[in-house]
């Protein structure tokens, strides 16, 4: 297969619509004509996936603001809600959920008590441990928040139809388990 920019590539692609990766991809080739096209043809694929990442990242962001909420709130909350009640966890267990520092759950719980939307309290079964539940505010705000993020996910992933958005799943799915991510925490 040839792409946009004339360069062979072993990849193939539904569409002849070039995207930025397209350029870089082109710049590589042009300064390292030297690199064979399985090489930039990995380093597109895994450039498309960090900039698909940051761009469906900044395309949440509006529908978390009306909720009054930042992702990694959204996140906190949502990981509460989706393991049934009583919606709670240790601050632990959110730990390993969210795979960011102590520091920066203990922000983000800070952030969502104060909007009375969690509580925290001590476990009952281990003195040292916190437990993080969700208020019903809190309940009700994911449950309204998540049918507006589902939707806009929807609407991100638009340009796929079903088939693709099938087959990218299955293929990101096998990327993940060859890169060890097999389950949370």
């Amino acid at each position: 297969m040839v792409d946009p920019k004339g360069l062979a590539s072993t990849a193939s692609t539904a569409s002849t619509d070039a995207d930025a990766i397209d350029e870089l991809r082109a710049q590589w080739h042009r300064e390292r004509p030297d690199m064979d096209a399985a090489s930039l043809d990995a380093m597109a694929l895994v450039g498309r996936i960090k900039r698909a990442d940051h761009l469906l990242s900044k395309g949440m962001k509006p529908v978390f603001a009306e909720h009054g909420l930042e992702f990694p709130e959204f996140d906190v909350l949502a990981t509460l809600r989706r393991v049934g009640a009583p919606h709670e966890l240790t601050a632990g267990g959110l730990l390993k959920s969210a795979m960011v520092t102590s520091g920066a759950i203990t922000n983000r719980l800070d952030k969502l008590e104060r909007k009375g939307l969690i509580e925290r309290r001590p476990d009952p079964s281990d003195r040292r441990a916190i437990r993080v539940r969700l208020t019903e505010a809190g309940r009700e705000l994911v449950d309204r928040a998540v049918v507006d993020h589902v939707a806009n996910e929807e609407r991100m992933l638009g340009a796929l139809t079903a088939e693709e958005r099938g087959a990218l799943d299955g293929a990101l799915r096998r990327l993940l388990v060859s890169l060890g991510d097999t389950h949370l925490g």
